[in-house]
């Protein structure tokens, strides 16, 4: 393409999180030729080997569905994070105080697992491992984008690193800084947003009994709560990650209580099934929102990740929604790199938005809608969730529609072909 050799790079990913590391990567394995630039706030570690991780008891954590292990094998790091990976056979769903559940195994569809819980710090290291085989991925950082126009053939990025600012000539920028994302902001993309008026507090939590590989969803008059098996100690099977939902005023409550008081808290809140709750580890907690942006893309511009969509986390959608956005877009790109069309074409990043689009906006109903129902305290309302519930467990084929949305399996998947072979006149 002619307007390639007047470009310093073909797309700049602001933001190398764990959503702007992994495009990286994908679209480093789809198209080999491409040039990509990460721009990062922070900077990298200067041991970014995966050799120096150590597990820690306090680690955050990501929930990985069984179709974003299929996304990571597709791109070769599967193999690396499931060193690290706790693997979730079962989920138990149910609704405190009321007789109404429904379980899921793995077994019943042939698989090993439903899903994987995997320490974010060991995913990132494993994906700065993989990047740092990638020619053509370059990192500037510390570094921020502090704007974007559209220029002719792309879009012109300015980076600022340190007291030094440059520009960027490229086809597209990626926008993946997150849900709090100051880019998006600036360039006026309508955000809507839906206030839960509720907190979620993370830690990782250790019990008495094993939880055998199984993920709860407990739904109380409170808020719900996630407690999902996680291996970040020394005594396998007996610690979760926790995501315990709470009012503000609830919430400044467990902050100011004691260890065992948390303990004796969260243990009135989601009973007996692991018995005594023993630990609590370091607490954190940010305001519950769904955020959606309707047209994520402009000429030369696409929103991915948390500056796309944030979810509420419960149901443990969101960053897995994002993996397959990722794809699609990277399946997109690839197709317009074949065609020899411009990267940031409206027309290219238009079919990517419509092709994840019913992916997304049904990720949002079964994310939002368990929260909604559950969240309604009347007896009515209270009868017909057992009867759901008890549904779901009885009837075949609900049961299967709700374990493939929980897998990640519920619509079109998308994938890049085998890597693009490209012609030197390209």
């Amino acid at each position: 393409m002619e307007t390639d050799r007047q470009l310093d790079t073909d797309i700049v990913v602001a933001g190398g999180g764990l959503a702007g590391a992994t495009l990286a990567l994908a679209l480093a394995r789809a198209i080999p030729s491409l040039r990509i630039t990460v721009v990062e706030a922070f900077p990298l570690s200067a041991d970014a080997g995966t050799e120096s991780y150590q597990p820690s008891y306090d680690a955050r954590s990501t929930a990985l569905a069984w179709g974003s292990r299929l996304i990571f094998e597709e791109l070769g790091l599967w193999g690396a994070l499931a060193r690290h990976a706790t693997p979730i056979r079962h989920i138990h769903v149910s609704d405190r105080g009321r007789f109404g559940a429904t379980r899921l195994n793995a077994a019943e569809h042939n698989q090993d697992a439903l899903g994987y819980v995997v320490d974010n710090r060991w995913l990132g290291l494993s994906l700065m491992s993989a990047l740092q085989t990638c020619d053509q991925v370059t990192w500037r950082a510390p570094a921020h984008v502090q704007g974007v126009s559209n220029v002719a053939g792309g879009v012109s990025v300015q980076v600022a690193e340190g007291d030094t600012a440059r520009e960027l000539r490229a086809q597209c920028v990626v926008i993946a800084d997150g849900g709090r994302s100051g880019l998006r902001e600036q360039l006026g993309f309508r955000v809507d947003t839906s206030r839960y008026g509720q907190q979620a507090l993370i830690a990782n939590v250790s019990t008495a009994c094993s939880h055998e590989f199984t993920a709860y969803e407990r739904f109380t008059d409170a808020g719900p709560m996630a407690l999902l098996p996680y291996g970040g100690s020394d005594r396998p099977g007996y610690d979760s990650a926790l995501v315990w939902t709470l009012a503000d005023e609830a919430l400044e409550q467990i902050l100011a209580a004691s260890d065992d008081e948390r303990c004796q808290r969260l243990q009135q809140r989601f009973g007996w099934r692991l018995g005594r709750f023993t630990r609590i580890g370091q607490c954190h907690h940010y305001p519950l929102t769904l955020t959606t942006v309707d047209e994520v893309v402009r000429p030369g511009i696409v929103l991915i990740g948390n500056a796309a969509h944030t979810l509420h986390p419960v149901a443990g959608q969101g960053f897995n929604l994002a993996l397959r956005g990722i794809m699609a877009l990277v399946e997109q790109l690839q197709q317009a790199r074949a065609q020899g069309e411009n990267l940031g074409s409206l027309q290219a990043l238009r079919a990517y938005q419509e092709n994840h689009r019913q992916d997304w906006q049904n990720t949002v109903r079964f994310s939002d809608s368990l929260i909604q129902v559950f969240g309604l305290d009347f007896p009515a309302m209270k009868v017909a969730r057992d009867a759901g519930l008890v549904g779901l467990d009885l009837l075949p084929g609900a049961k299967r529609w709700f374990a493939r949305s929980a897998m990640g399996l519920g619509g079109r998947r998308p994938r890049f072909d085998t890597p693009l072979k490209e012609s030197a006149d390209d």
